[in-house]
């Protein structure tokens, strides 16, 4: 149901979250955004026709494909199928301005990406875009010759680019805020006339979405080596394989759903997710086992059971995405949960680390940053009109609370098209028939 405002505009309309049982539940989630981006970018790159399945169509996604279009690539979508056609790493976009709202992934890759195009290009978007940090990543790309600079001189977008042959190089990257800076590198330089050599001088963050990039380029046929995570080498004048590829669920979206389960006390199934997927998200299921949940792999999916909750510590470095829905989780918990090395997601859609304290706060629960770390006191939550600050994640993860607790409003609910265009209703679909 939907209440309205009584503190704002009386036609601003909040979502009301049904305080009811929800039933044991298989579900299914859109494709992974994470992997649908740089599945478009691989494609777009391409030497020919790509037909990529199970897409995801949300408005981040959309974002990078409309500005892959700008730069020349063609496409046609069916619902979640998309055809389309590379351009063999030759960008045609020349002088053009492209606006990308506030996807920070579509920023980042494409930011790199657009050192093949062959004039100048300017990246730009949200308000809150143009505080968040791309300076590391225009750093390393001048350091392989390419034009590439902060049009406030603030090391934040707007951003230009001005494309310029890349013969060879050995470049030196800071990924302490996002590893999406190096993922965008690995994705230009199989296009370097000699390859490129890239040393990580500082993180990355966020591991996991490193390995989905590296994934990505091989199963379009790229070759890249690897000492961990501090050093790469990409031959120069590769191919990205033309075929047919499909993009599994994604775990991120599929986190919410095991959450609710932990919190509700049910079953809860996403079906077509493994352990085994290179999406880090995956491992939120180990959390919540360490909480007292019980976790059942099948090979159709994963379940996840809710008991008794208790508080635990947890590395977040690889799973910032999930950090908001793990918080909202502890907050049912007995006892003292503490978050550690996640101060770089002051930085993503909102602050999420200020977002998550003060919402959490609203809810009669006490919650603290300390250093890196994010710490929940479990307790009774009560009822709260929760800010989502345009963050899709923050509007997701809270609603899981209102499946205990009466009177949760969600503001500014439609903020989830940014990844997840039908949460709600999926999310309703937990309630079975009633």
């Amino acid at each position: 149901m939907h209440c309205k405002a009584a503190d704002r505009d009386t036609t601003n309309i909040m979502l009301e979250i049904k305080c009811r049982p929800i039933v044991d539940s298989q579900i299914q989630v859109p494709g992974s955004k994470s992997l649908t981006h740089r599945t478009f970018i691989a494609a777009a790159l391409s030497d020919g026709c790509c037909t990529i399945e199970n897409a995801l169509v949300a408005d981040d996604t959309q974002l990078t494909l409309q500005a892959l279009n700008q730069m020349g690539a063609q496409f046609e979508q069916r619902d979640d199928q998309f055809q389309i056609h590379g351009l063999n790493g030759r960008l045609q976009a020349i002088n053009q301005t492209i606006y990308l709202g506030n996807s920070g992934t579509s920023m980042r890759l494409l930011t790199a990406v657009a050192a093949l195009n062959a004039g100048t290009l300017t990246l730009t978007g949200s308000e809150r875009m143009a505080q968040r940090p791309i300076q590391d990543l225009l750093d390393a790309l001048q350091q392989l010759g390419i034009q590439a600079h902060s049009l406030a001189d603030n090391g934040c977008p707007p951003v230009t680019i001005t494309g310029a042959p890349i013969t060879a190089g050995k470049v030196k990257i800071n990924c302490r805020t996002s590893s999406q800076f190096l993922s965008g590198l690995l994705l230009m330089a199989p296009f370097s006339l000699h390859g490129i050599e890239i040393e990580v001088v500082q993180g990355p963050v966020s591991r996991p979405y490193v390995d989905m990039t590296v994934a990505i380029l091989k199963q379009f046929g790229v070759a890249v080596a690897r000492d961990g995570y501090q050093k790469f080498a990409v031959p120069g004048s590769q191919v990205f394989r033309h075929g047919d590829y499909r993009v599994e669920p994604d775990c991120s979206q599929a986190g919410y759903f095991w959450a609710a389960a932990a919190i509700a006390g049910v079953t809860i199934k996403v079906t077509g997710v493994s352990k085994d997927s290179v999406q880090g998200d995956v491992r939120l299921v180990n959390l919540l086992a360490k909480m007292g949940c019980t976790v059942n792999e099948t090979p159709d999916g994963i379940a996840v059971t809710g008991n008794p909750l208790s508080a635990i510590e947890a590395d977040m470095a690889d799973m910032p995405d999930m950090v908001p829905t793990l918080a909202v989780v502890a907050a049912f918990a007995e006892g003292t949960t503490v978050i550690r090395n996640v101060a770089h997601l002051k930085v993503k859609e909102s602050d999420r680390l200020s977002a998550v304290t003060t919402e959490l706060g609203k809810m009669g629960i006490e919650a603290k940053t300390a250093k890196d770390a994010l710490v929940i006191t479990g307790g009774k939550p009560h009822a709260a009109t929760i800010d989502t600050y345009d963050d899709h994640r923050i509007a997701m993860s809270f609603a899981l609370a209102g499946l205990k607790v009466p009177g949760i409003c969600i503001r500014d609910e439609h903020c989830v098209r940014k990844s997840f265009p039908n949460f709600w209703e999926v999310f309703d679909s937990l309630y079975g028939d009633d």
